[in-house]
């Protein structure tokens, strides 16, 4: 399994968390495997084989070859049909509201096709430059461009909101709600229903993705450390806590998670992010 990531130009930097590439053999691996919630949004391009993302114990459908994969808020099961080979934009929490119109809570907990969002002229032009690019180099040059002459179309996201997921990335979710939201209820609901359009979840949402993500991170590069100091060091509340948030999020408890054979694209995503 190869999995690399790749810093964005300056320019793209405030709103692209980075490019990275995944390549798998066939028969490495068959399993379904457990994608979790990490308050990023993707574009990804598919240039191996087709990737089921099951929708029920038995029923799936293919993910298309080209698509955004909005904020999601309960684990994702996929399972490669052969080898793959996955080039994929992987956006802060505000980054892709610059450059698309439709309303970021509309793509949650799924995958939109490239062409629903930009027309399918635009979206075939695009996916045929990105897959026929001779190397990742080129793909980056190629999808750097495309976003900023993306960015001169789109409406900016709202200050406020900004401040607000910056606010919350620096604290890694840690912060009260209360205290990054303040008290004033009317500034509150609003600022949390243009959170919910532009981000695609609420603030206490997206904080709660954030402490999971740093939980997920001292679970696999510290593992010998006990659950009650992964949640003190977290700031969840006591252990109960933060296996109640961790089980809303994966669906799984944080000791199987561990030793889980369907979770290693997940082991390899956030151990390194």
């Amino acid at each position: 399994m190869d999995y690399q990531t790749f810093k964005p130009g300056q320019e793209l930097a405030a709103l692209v968390k980075y490019y990275w590439t995944l390549e798998v053999p066939a028969g490495y691996s068959s399993e379904k495997q457990r994608i979790v919630p990490d308050g990023c949004i993707e574009l990804a391009f598919i240039m191996g084989d087709d990737i089921k993302r099951y929708v029920s114990e038995t029923g799936f459908i293919l993910q298309p070859r080209a698509m955004v994969l909005g904020q999601i808020l309960e684990p994702f099961y996929i399972q490669p049909a052969g080898q793959v080979k996955t080039f994929a934009v992987r956006f802060y929490p505000h980054g892709f509201a610059n450059f698309s119109a439709t309303p970021i809570q509309d793509l949650a907990n799924r995958e939109t096709a490239l062409a629903r969002l930009f027309g399918r002229e635009t979206a075939d032009e695009l996916t045929n430059e990105v897959i026929h690019a001779p190397g990742t180099p080129q793909r980056i040059e190629i999808i750097e461009a495309f976003l900023l002459r993306r960015l001169q179309d789109s409406t900016t996201v709202d200050r406020l909101v900004k401040s607000t997921v910056h606010t919350l990335l620096a604290s890694k979710g840690s912060l009260p709600i209360q205290a990054v939201l303040g008290e004033d209820l009317s500034v509150r609901r609003q600022l949390e229903r243009k959170f919910r359009k532009q981000i695609g979840l609420s603030p206490k949402q997206l904080g709660k993705v954030l402490r999971l993500q740093a939980a997920l991170k001292l679970l696999l590069n510290r593992e010998n450390d006990t659950l009650t100091r992964v949640a003190y060091e977290s700031a969840y509340y006591d252990q109960n806590h933060f296996i109640k948030d961790f089980k809303e999020f994966t669906g799984t408890t944080p000791k199987y998670f561990l030793a889980a054979g369907e979770l290693m694209l997940a082991s390899v995503f956030y151990s390194k992010d």
